[in-house]
């Protein structure tokens, strides 16, 4: 196997799985936000074959910028919450414009604060989103090996935490169903 085709098989695995696992668990999670999948897809598809060429190729419908606009923090109203994300597509074009400037300025901070300063960002949703994956007693337990095992950054053979995370997780969930049936 050459080396291209041992990466594509590695990014496929560790990237493309878990994006589908997870997808298909959000819309398992959250059926009462009924979105049309169809043409928000088609036309996510369609900016990125328009955008592509000019470096724009990584838009998807779950960018955490999507998980922050469509967060109760938004909006209390999940009609009005469209309005975040006009507000974040704005900023994305005024630090487009200015795209070295952002860049030099973060490249003069320490790492350590970058990384400080985006998990503050992050921490209602990560919070919301662990509150979720916790709240049922049956299923805390592989909840939360995902979470660890995902945030430990561990990698195997090339694959990423993610995808192990997911593995864990299954296989927590599977041992302690069988424990279940057979006390």
């Amino acid at each position: 196997m050459s080396a291209v085709t041992a990466g594509f098989v590695t990014v496929l695995v560790g990237f493309a799985s878990s994006a589908v696992i997870v997808y298909l668990v959000a819309r398992r999670l959250a059926p009462r936000y009924a979105v049309p999948i169809s043409p928000l897809m088609g036309w996510t598809g369609v900016a990125n074959l328009v955008l592509a060429p000019f470096g724009a190729f990584a838009l998807n419908l779950a960018a955490i910028t999507a998980a922050i606009c469509m967060g109760r923090e938004a909006h209390e109203d999940p009609r009005r919450r469209y309005v975040a994300a006009i507000a974040a597509g704005g900023f994305y074009m005024v630090v487009g414009l200015f795209g070295a400037t952002v860049v030099g300025l973060f490249a003069a901070f320490p790492p350590e604060l970058i990384a400080a300063v985006a998990g503050l960002a992050l921490f209602a949703t990560i919070g919301n989103g662990l509150a979720t994956a916790l709240r049922d007693e049956n299923q805390r337990e592989p909840a939360l090996v995902t979470f660890l095992v995902t945030a430990s950054g561990v990698t195997l053979s090339g694959v990423g935490s993610a995808f192990w995370g997911l593995v864990a997780g299954v296989v927590t969930l599977l041992i302690l169903r069988a424990g279940s049936r057979r006390g």
